[in-house]
C-alpha cells in the first residue's frame, strides 16, 4: 500500500494528520519499521537493565532477536542474539554471563565483547579448530548503539549519522543535567504498561499539553494548561514544558535532592520531550524519567517506564509515592490512545486537523514521519 502523505507536511494550518493506514495496516507498519525505527536511532532499553559486568538480557525488537550485554569492562553493547554457526538463540532469559557466552546447541563460545573464542570439535572429535573456520570473522554481529540519559539507542541499519550529530540541539538544550549522573531508582522505579494502540499515538499524546484539563485533572489542578509551552524542533524532537513544576514533598517535608549545577530555570520548570522516533523523556530538578515505546504490532505497544534520581540512595517511601503518582498519570492516557486507535478504523477520517496554537509538537512529529517515509520510498524507487 502506498499512502498519500502530500498534505501531512504542509504548514500546520493547512496540514492533515497521517492517513489511517499508518495506524491500521500491517504493510505500512512494516514499511515504518524500516524507515522510522531501523533506519534511525531508536530506543531499545536502558543501561540499568544490565547494571553489572556480565549481565545479559535478551530482547526482541520488531522481530529482531537482540542481546543487551554489559561486557567485562563495564561497557554496554548490543549484539544479535544469534550464534554464527547454525543460527541458534544464544541467551533465552536474563542472566549473568560467567566467563563466555556459550551456545546451547554446539557450545561455540563468545567473549562478552562478541569475539568467537571456542569452537569445540569443529574439526572433528577432539579437534577444536578447522582451517575453514576463521574465528576472527565469525564473532557476534554487533548492533550500533549509543547511550544518552541511560537510554540505549540502536541504529539497526548502521546508516544513520552519529547520535551526537543527529541530536546535538537536544543534547545542548539539556546540557545542564550533564553535571550530575542519573541513578535508576531500582525495582520500585520501573513498570510497564500494555496498551492496545499504535506506538505513534503514544508519541502524539505525550507531545502535547492540550489534553491536560480533561485527561489529567489532578495534574492540571496545579500545572495548568496555560502554564505550559510547546517545544517543536523540526525533524528532531518535540514536546512540552511547564513553568510551574511542583516538587514532591513527604509528610515531614522531605524531598528528593536536586541535580547539581542547574540554573534557576529548573527551580519551577520541567520539560517533557519525545526523542524521535520512540523515546519519551522527562527532565525535572530532582528526578527524571525515560519511557521506551516498544511497538509489538500495528495496534499493540508496550511502554517501559524508568525513573531516575540525582542520588544513588533516596527515601524509599517518597520514591514509591513518586512512582505511583507517575503510574497514575500515564495510566490516565491509556483510554485516549486506545480510543484514537479504534477511531482510526473509521474510513471517513482523513487524518484530522491541527490547532496552530496547540498542536505544533504533534504536527512536528507527523511531518517527520511523512518526510522519512517519503525519502525512503524515493530511495527504494531509485534502486
Amino acid at each position: 500500500m502506498t499512502t498519500d502523505l502530500s498534505t501531512v507536511t504542509r504548514p500546520i494550518a493547512e496540514a492533515t494528520g497521517l492517513p489511517n493506514a499508518h495506524y491500521t495496516d500491517d504493510q505500512v507498519f512494516a514499511e515504518e519499521r524500516d524507515a522510522l525505527l531501523f533506519g534511525t536511532w531508536a530506543g531499545l532499553a536502558v543501561a540499568a537493565d544490565v547494571p553489572e559486568a556480565g549481565d545479559a538480557k535478551p530482547l526482541e525488537f520488531l522481530g529482531l532477536p537482540l542481546l543487551l550485554l554489559r561486557d567485562k569492562d563495564g561497557d554496554v553493547r548490543v549484539f544479535q542474539n544469534t550464534c554464527r554457526h547454525r543460527g541458534m538463540i544464544l541467551v533465552d532469559a536474563p542472566r549473568k554471563i560467567e566467563g563466555a557466552i556459550r551456545c546451547p546447541y554446539h557450545s561455540w563460545c563468545y567473549s562478552t565483547k562478541g569475539k568467537l573464542v571456542a569452537t569445540p570439535h569443529v574439526g572433528g572429535p577432539g579437534m577444536n579448530t578447522h582451517e575453514a573456520m576463521d574465528r576472527d570473522t565469525l564473532g557476534l554481529i554487533e548492533i550500533r548503539s549509543h547511550i544518552w540519559r541511560d537510554v540505549v539507542f540502536v541504529n539497526i541499519t548502521g546508516t544513520a549519522p552519529p547520535f551526537e550529530e543527529v541530536h546535538a540541539d537536544l543534547i545542548a538544550r539539556w546540557a545542564e543535567f550533564d553535571a550530575a549522573p542519573l541513578h535508576h531508582g531500582g525495582a520500585d522505579s520501573r513498570f510497564e504498561l500494555q496498551v492496545a494502540t499504535n506506538w505513534k499515538l503514544a508519541v502524539e499524546n505525550y507531545c502535547e499539553s492540550y489534553h491536560l484539563p480533561w485527561v489529567h485533572p489532578g495534574l492540571n489542578s496545579y500545572s495548568r494548561l496555560e502554564d505550559h509551552y510547546n517545544i517543536a524542533e523540526e525533524g528532531l524532537y518535540s514536546g512540552q514544558g511547564t513553568l510551574v513544576y511542583r516538587q514532591l514533598k513527604g509528610d515531614g517535608g522531605e524531598a528528593f535532592p536536586d541535580f547539581a549545577g542547574l540554573s534557576d530555570k529548573w527551580d519551577e520548570g520541567a520539560e517533557y520531550i519525545t526523542v524521535y522516533p520512540n523515546v519519551l523523556l522527562g527532565a525535572q530538578r530532582d528526578h527524571a524519567f525515560a519511557i521506551v515505546l516498544e511497538p509489538k504490532g500495528v495496534a499493540e505497544t508496550v511502554e517501559h517506564i524508568h525513573l531516575y534520581y540525582a542520588a544513588a540512595q533516596t527515601d524509599d517511601a517518597l520514591r514509591r509515592t513518586n512512582t505511583a503518582m507517575w503510574k497514575t498519570v500515564f495510566e490516565e492516557d491509556i483510554f485516549v490512545v486506545e480510543g484514537m486507535q479504534r477511531g482510526r478504523y473509521g474510513p471517513g477520517f482523513d487524518g484530522g486537523r491541527f490547532s496552530p496554537a496547540m498542536d505544533g509538537p504533534t504536527h512536528c512529529f507527523h511531518a517527520w514521519v511523512a518526510q522519512r517515509m517519503t525519502d525512503a520510498r524515493q530511495a527504494l524507487a531509485a534502486e
